[in-house]
């Protein structure tokens, strides 16, 4: 099976947890296939995805290049490397390093992690100036229960508040705030570095607003963002980052990476067009 044809600009790559409940080997193998461009490694729990040696073995071996790579952000990562953030934060540094990849992607800190939150900024700006390899925050999202909001992020949620010289844009994350894509990418400017696009409605039916749809499935402007990346001059890549654990067969995981990687390919080669 191949993918849709390859335009210029921005490379189109897999984020591995993409493929769960399947594993890490398993994300490289479904990327070559389909025609992607390259890899995202997303940490966690899985041993492959904190082996610099094996993960380099496994670019080399389906000829993709390891794009960026994903901290264990998440509270179900909060075990993996420890707990302490900047030591997993550092290690993601240098896996990120060993397999060549320019991006390190990362969530805001979590409101509990005191130390961390006092310090995000001017630490993350220390630990930019022993590396080339680039810290991109992620955009998250409140959490709303019967008329309450609560935000588990600090100093914020939403990196454009923050004092940081690289911005991940997560369009899932977008539609769980309620904020304007379009809006939040202009806003970010230049410090747009890192795109992770998948879809949301804004209003799922469970408890966790973060859905993570194929591209054209939710509400986000999706194709409307991918036209305006070319004629931006901007420098990153556009990761499929989808939830197919649901998928009732590995042939239609595989046929939504598919329709992921077509969308987002076809609508980089229309700049300035929805």
């Amino acid at each position: 099976m191949s993918g849709a044809a390859k335009v210029p600009g921005p490379p189109v790559v897999l984020s591995t947890s993409s493929v769960y409940p399947e594993r890490t080997p398993d994300a490289f193998e479904l990327a070559a296939r389909l025609g992607y461009d390259g890899v995202e490694v997303m940490v966690y729990a899985d041993p492959v995805s904190q082996d610099a040696d094996v993960l380099r073995r496994l670019s080399d071996y389906h000829r993709l290049p390891i794009v960026s790579v994903h901290a264990p952000s998440l509270l179900l990562t909060q075990r993996v490397w420890g707990r302490e953030p900047w030591e997993k934060l550092r290690r993601a540094k240098d896996l990120a390093e060993r397999v060549g990849a320019g991006a390190v992607v990362l969530h805001p800190p979590f409101r509990w992690q005191r130390e961390y939150v006092r310090g995000f900024e001017e630490g993350l700006a220390a630990m930019a100036e022993e590396t080339d390899v680039i810290f991109a925050v992620e955009n998250m999202y409140p959490l709303r229960a019967g008329g309450s909001e609560v935000v588990p992020y600090a100093p914020h949620w939403d990196p454009t508040a923050l004092d940081v010289p690289h911005i991940t844009l997560d369009l899932s994350h977008t539609a769980a705030s309620g904020s304007d894509a379009l809006i939040m990418a202009t806003e970010m400017g230049s410090r747009l570095a890192h795109v992770h696009l998948a879809d949301g409605t804004g209003s799922p039916a469970g408890p966790v607003p973060d859905e993570h749809l194929v591209p054209g499935r939710g509400g986000q402007p999706c194709a409307e963002l991918l036209g305006l990346l070319p004629a931006s001059r901007y420098p990153g890549a556009v990761v499929i980052e989808v939830k197919t654990n649901r998928a009732p067969t590995r042939e239609e995981r595989v046929a939504d990476l598919a329709e992921s990687l077509a969308f987002a390919r076809k609508h980089l080669a229309q700049p300035g067009q929805g």
